[in-house]
């Protein structure tokens, strides 16, 4: 039969003469969801392949004004990385991301929203994540397309198509009629 070990000496005890107390490991900070998924590395793949889709469809293309979609790479994954969890560096640069406010400008009805998602879901495959981390992922991108929608008029995509017009819906009271004659 086997006799259970003593209990270690704690600083203090006579077994323990002088040594200092050993400070309890304080509990390590959880990784944030860009750090769980692989940071930077993970949101420039992520974004690149997004981008690939982008560039050669007929309805998202002509919302980004620059020729180069590098700019519009940059802001997506600066963003993306602040979002979940990595550098602060979109609000440092650009301020408060105000989504709907940075799209309001756009043309964005249901069928941009469907293809946004549907260059996004290529993409989210293509960082092949673990289970929990892609849900979590797509759930997020799922319903930040949903809530940039501001049209369901089917035409006037992108901001070469001007500002839109209030011609749907009158926004002011029409005078009253004037009377006919009398008679």
């Amino acid at each position: 039969m086997t006799e259970p070990m003593p209990p270690l000496p704690s600083a203090g005890s006579p077994g323990n003469a002088g040594a200092a107390p050993v400070p309890a490991a304080a509990p390590a900070a959880p990784l944030s969801f860009y750090d769980e998924v692989g940071g930077h590395d993970t949101f420039v793949k992520l974004v690149d392949a997004f981008y690939r889709g982008v560039a050669d469809d007929e309805v998202l293309r002509p919302m980004y004004p620059e020729e180069d979609l590098g700019p519009a790479k940059e802001r997506l994954t600066l963003f993306l990385e602040q979002y979940w969890g990595g550098p602060t560096t979109y609000s440092q640069e650009r301020g408060h991301p105000r989504l709907r406010m940075r799209h309001a400008a756009f043309h964005v009805d249901p069928d941009a929203r469907d293809r946004w998602l549907a260059h996004m879901r290529v993409a989210v495959d293509e960082l092949h994540l673990p289970p929990l981390h892609e849900v979590t992922l797509w759930d997020y991108l799922q319903r930040a397309a949903y809530a940039m929608v501001n049209t369901f008029e089917p035409s006037g995509i992108g901001p070469a198509a001007g500002p839109r017009s209030a011609g749907g819906l009158p926004m002011t009271a029409a005078p009253p009629a004037s009377p006919g004659p009398a008679g």
